[in-house]
């Protein structure tokens, strides 16, 4: 299905036969062409040789009859080639009958880890842990559907110092009333309110201090405490998550606790491997290349001076778990970018270790922040990080409303629902289609327009399409022939056939603005068909291959804004 690699298969030989080593033709589309490869001019040195004499060797030797339409030499040494009609019909009429559109499932699947969303218990989920979420949840849709075994990992912060003052404000406050304010999900109020007593009373402190070791120690009273705690939080959780529509479940909470038992076996570990060293009292492993400013090599921190644990043993214990138990050899970690020094060290200790070898590798899928209209961190007006809630709802109501008011005919029911998939597609698009490597500003104009590259804009296009098939009161037959009458319906074309490479880069690369901006290409590329080519009105049989078009870009928009976490409303 992938023009380019067909071409580049054609190529290939008769490179190889011209040059008398292995050449990669650079095939890519062309603005003179369909395409162009301009290998030739890379060869001219080392053969002495004109490249139009090269180019021109390579096109008497390569098999393109079937293929192409035109293929000549331009310029210094360009390959210009023009794909035919029927090949490229044929392309299309065979994605029509595809249910996989032309995208292979993985030939060698694997289990991946997909590490996102993290959020700390007792704490309201905030803008913050927007990108983390919507980015994973985007991969762990697309790895799975290319049939690899993913496997969820939120990885909650439900250990640790906090819950001392958090179980003893519980306490306080007495089960009953405390439940019913974390069942409110006002998990910000019930963290502050600890928080402000523990740093005004010290006998709270001292109070919470102790209950920190019984915790540690396994009190099973305190176990109780810090379990209802820790429910209340994932039931709040639940609730963000159906709100924005990801995939993650109760099913998919790792919480840092999870790995307790594995600490002092990988500490163990670590010391019989001969990689600890002692520095100023905690135990640490020196990763090999990690420097800091002062050209000393970094400690990673394995075991605190007082004995303790941090984020460096817990995640080397997760990996050792991961790739040791789960049998994984993708690990992504979906952490914003000021994690990775952090990562690359735990990485490099992981792989000193022998459990983080080859097959098995580790990604940092590292992302920017979310700003506001000035250019700054995103806050509220109170200085506060925004509550990832109330800026969900305020999507929702926004998107409700424009749908109320460009289609009054929708029912109380369907506007909420069709508000509810713009609003959050909205929010979750502005961020996919955003390189992820950088920051991005939140523009809610920008993001509910119905032109440009936003949800809006993808979400009306495919409803468009399935309301010319509510016209025409008939379906598209997948196995009619598909003519290319004029120069739209080849551009929708060879955008259709183009799904398959995109899915294959964003694999392997993990960055969903090209998805993004491929569905936008799509999407422009069908509204162009459908101004300058009638469906319904035209005659047999470039009617049934105008609804062949119609349909596989329905199919293909409605997968890839699957992939990226988005609904597709049949009506807006």
């Amino acid at each position: 299905m992938n023009l380019e690699k067909l071409l580049t298969d054609r190529l290939a030989p008769a490179f190889e036969t011209v040059a008398g080593v292995p050449v990669d033709p650079v095939v890519r589309r062309s603005q003179r062409a369909d395409f162009q490869s301009d290998a030739a001019l890379a060869l001219a040195r080392r053969l002495g040789r004109p490249p139009r004499a090269i180019a021109a060797e390579v096109l008497e030797r390569a098999e393109l009859a079937d293929l192409c339409a035109a293929a000549e030499v331009s310029g210094p040494g360009f390959v210009n080639l023009t794909v035919s009609d029927e090949a490229l019909g044929g392309l299309v009429s065979a994605l029509a009958t595809d249910p996989r559109l032309g995208v292979p499932a993985a030939a060698a699947p694997e289990t991946v880890v997909v590490d996102y969303s993290a959020p700390n218990v007792a704490k309201e989920m905030h803008v913050g842990h927007l990108r983390s979420t919507v980015i994973g949840d985007a991969a762990a849709r697309l790895l799975a559907w290319l049939g690899h075994r993913v496997v969820r990992a939120n990885h909650l912060g439900d250990w640790g110092t906090p819950f001392g003052m958090l179980i003893e404000h519980l306490v306080d406050l007495g089960e009953a009333e405390a439940t019913q304010e974390l069942s409110m999900g006002d998990l910000d109020s019930f963290y502050k309110a600890a928080r402000a007593k523990f740093d005004a009373d010290e006998v709270f402190r001292e109070r919470s201090r102790r209950r920190v070791v019984a915790l540690q120690g396994g009190d099973e009273a305190t176990l109780r405490l810090w379990r209802l705690l820790v429910e209340q939080s994932e039931r709040y959780f639940l609730t963000v998550y159906d709100l924005l529509d990801v995939t993650l479940t109760e099913r998919d909470f790792h919480g840092e606790s999870s790995y307790n038992d594995l600490l002092d076996p990988v500490v163990a570990e670590l010391d019989r491997l001969g990689l600890l060293r002692e520095s100023d009292g905690a135990a640490c492993v020196f990763p090999p290349g990690q420097v800091g400013r002062d050209g000393q090599p970094l400690p990673l921190i394995v075991r605190k001076s007082d004995g303790g644990y941090g984020y460096p043993a817990t995640d080397l214990a997760a990996i050792r778990h991961r790739t040791g138990t789960l049998g994984a050899t993708r690990l992504l970690y979906v952490v914003g970018l000021p994690q990775r020094r952090h990562f690359e060290m735990v990485y490099a200790a992981a792989a000193q270790a022998g459990w983080l070898v080859p097959p098995a590798r580790a990604e940092h899928v590292g992302f920017g922040s979310i700003l506001g209209p000035d250019g700054r961190m995103l806050r509220s007006r109170a200085g506060e990080s925004v509550k990832l809630v109330g800026l969900l709802e305020e999507a929702v109501a926004r998107a409700t409303a424009l749908a109320r008011e460009r289609n009054p005919g929708l029912g109380e029911a369907e506007a909420a629902e069709v508000g509810r998939a713009v609003g959050i597609g909205a929010v979750k698009y502005a961020d996919l289609s955003s390189d992820r490597h950088k920051d991005y500003v939140l523009d809610w104009e920008r993001m509910l327009a119905l032109d440009g590259n936003t949800a809006p804009y993808l979400q009306y296009a495919y409803s468009r399409i399935r309301s010319i098939f509510r016209r025409a009161g008939v379906a598209a037959r997948p196995d009619a022939g598909i003519i290319l009458a004029g120069p739209a319906e080849r551009a929708l074309a060879f955008e259709l056939v183009g799904f398959g490479t995109v899915v294959a880069e964003v694999e392997r690369s993990l960055e969903f603005h090209h998805l993004a901006a491929y569905l936008y290409r799509l999407a422009a590329a069908f509204s162009a068909f459908y101004e300058r080519c009638p469906v319904l009105r035209a005659d047999e049989p470039v009617r049934e291959s105008r609804l062949v078009l119609c349909e596989l870009t329905a199919r293909v928009l409605r997968q890839g804004l699957y992939l990226l976490g988005i609904r597709t409303p049949e009506r807006m």
